[in-house]
């Protein structure tokens, strides 16, 4: 499981330290690809085979699944450490997620987020003030604080 929040720095050649906390259970190999809410996915390749299962069974028909997959499986990379622990992050994802010299790296149970600073300082801001909405609606979901 991933959890915690760390902060980060991308050089110029698009290169950044993973917490070393992480690097061990995504593995020598990973997939990297779009998030959600302008951030990067970091999966673990056994996590990302049953996500493209998932993926996999939506209905061809309905534009929003091709849509989603299309969204998705594009950005997707797989990538490996270097001896630093680095990973290199493409220019079209550090473009989408506006990754320019500082981040923030965040555990999320079954993947790692990477986000600008900016953009998880101002989305956590705006979260933050509805946790409590948010909290009472995981109720439906079976899921009890």
């Amino acid at each position: 499981m991933f959890m915690g929040e760390y902060q980060h720095s991308i050089d110029d050649k698009g290169r950044m330290i993973v917490p070393a906390k992480f690097r061990e259970p995504l593995g020598s190999s990973f997939v990297l690809t779009r998030g959600l809410d302008q951030c990067l996915f970091v999966y673990p390749k056994e996590e990302w085979s049953l996500l493209e299962q998932k993926l996999k069974a939506l209905p061809l028909m309905k534009s929003d699944a091709r849509a989603f997959t299309r969204f998705f499986f594009s950005g997707a990379t797989e990538c490996e450490w270097d001896k630093q622990g680095r990973v290199n992050i493409p220019a079209n994802l550090r473009q989408y997620a506006k990754l320019d010299k500082e981040c923030v790296v965040i555990g999320v149970s079954n993947r790692v987020e990477i986000w600008s600073k900016d953009i998880w300082e101002n989305y956590f801001e705006q979260s933050e003030e509805a946790f409590n909405e948010i909290a009472e609606k995981l109720v439906d979901f079976n899921v009890d604080l």
